[in-house]
């Protein structure tokens, strides 16, 4: 396994490797720092970003290599360069790219014509890193034997929700995504794939439309901002209305387990996809969960750079 292009390449082997490798590197940031000295990274973003930005930044850094940020601008691909040409290029330069970009077609076609590891930084459709992030903060929560637990995302059907159940299909998990119904749902081609994993690893997938009934008995509370990246500022008034129910409030949390925990993605929008006392309160884990979009790029540099991935 060449590159991370898509959560659904994972095998549960692989994020087992990851997911134990990012914990040693939250214990221990410097514990291979000389893996990448004398070695470059390009991370390449078309998208503004904090957590992402920083995350691969601080990553190459810890891992003693220097990291190459380039803006969409930056680069000849805006004057008709081919993704093809810029990928041998970067390739010659650099030992890794980490894209965060658009079009989930336009990583595909980076990491066919890299040489090197391409890692998924986030696109329209998925976002593996943030994934691997969550998980890593699961498992520092609730351990390794998740059984009887349910995770749940609510919101839109977004990039976020495709990845969290693709990412809970893989580890066997019973996920669950509450959005309303019709064009605020999961790509219904996501949640196929999805049912399909879950097929083999003995996940429970479940898509619902009834907030509190999601919330019933839940272990993690996830949400997302209403409006992405992209988004057309004209659905604003039209999807707002529809996601109302689905903000995580006291009234949810009141009914999730007792030692539930609410995660967030970032940046967070207070007052509209959650309330003020969920996202700053005690069962909110999500500074802890932004820290471990570090660690889980630092595993992922080393462990695609070793070789050690095998994917599904």
């Amino acid at each position: 396994m060449k590159d991370l292009l898509r959560t659904e390449h994972l095998s549960r082997e692989d994020v087992e490797i990851l997911l134990g490798t990012a914990s040693e590197f939250a214990r221990n940031p410097l514990s291979k720092n000389t893996f990448l000295q004398n070695k470059t990274v390009a991370i390449y973003m078309t998208k503004p970003s904090t957590r992402t930005r920083l995350a691969s930044e601080s990553a190459v850094a810890h891992l003693g290599g220097h990291p190459i940020f380039l803006r969409g601008d930056d680069l000849q691909l805006g004057r008709g360069e081919t993704i093809e040409d810029t990928g041998k290029i970067m390739s010659g330069f650099c030992d890794a790219i980490i894209i965060r970009t658009f079009k989930q077609a336009d990583v595909d076609q980076l990491g066919l014509f890299s040489t090197v590891p391409v890692i998924n930084g986030l696109t329209d459709q998925d976002h593996p890193t943030q994934l691997l992030a969550d998980w890593v903060t699961i498992r520092e929560n609730f351990g390794e034997d998740l059984t009887g637990r349910k995770f749940v995302y609510f919101g839109d059907g977004n990039n976020i929700s495709h990845a969290w159940l693709i990412m809970g299909a893989i580890m066997g998990a019973h996920v669950v995504t509450a959005t309303p119904a019709g064009k605020w749902a999961p790509d219904p081609k996501i949640v196929e794939t999805a049912r399909a994993i879950a097929a083999k690893s003995g996940a429970t997938i479940e898509i619902l439309h009834d907030p509190k009934v999601a919330a019933t008995a839940a272990s993690v509370l996830y949400t997302d901002v209403w409006i992405s990246m992209g988004d057309s500022e004209s659905d604003r008034d039209e999807k707002f209305s529809e996601l109302a129910p689905f903000q995580i409030n006291q009234e949810l949390m009141d009914r999730a387990a007792p030692d539930a925990i609410f995660m967030h993605c970032l940046p967070a929008h207070r007052g509209e996809e959650v309330s003020v006392e969920i996202m700053d309160g005690p069962r909110s884990v999500i500074w802890r969960q932004a820290l471990h979009r570090r660690t889980t790029i630092q595993a992922l540099l080393y462990h695609l750079i070793k070789g050690d991935l095998k994917g599904n």
